[in-house]
């Protein structure tokens, strides 16, 4: 049996747009994700673990706003 890679066809997206695709929402999920885990650290009044996790999460947004720049760009959006 013959491994291949999956290039588009079963999905009918392309690797590299898929991949932007998948890592924007694994950027706004951790995002959300991260907002919980704020929460829970100013609930326990710990101000150095919920600093930590807001700067993590102002990554995770900038990953996003950028992957929603490029595949505005490379998928026809503008």
């Amino acid at each position: 049996m013959t491994s291949t890679s999956e290039i588009g066809d079963v999905t009918g997206t392309r690797d590299k747009d898929y991949n932007l695709i998948w890592y924007v929402e694994a950027c706004l999920n951790n995002a959300l994700r991260l907002e919980q885990y704020i929460q829970d650290a100013e609930r326990e009044k710990d101000d150095e673990v919920a600093e930590l996790f807001r700067k993590a999460q102002a990554h995770s947004r900038k990953g996003a706003e950028q992957g929603k720049q490029l595949l505005r760009s490379r998928l026809g959006g503008g």
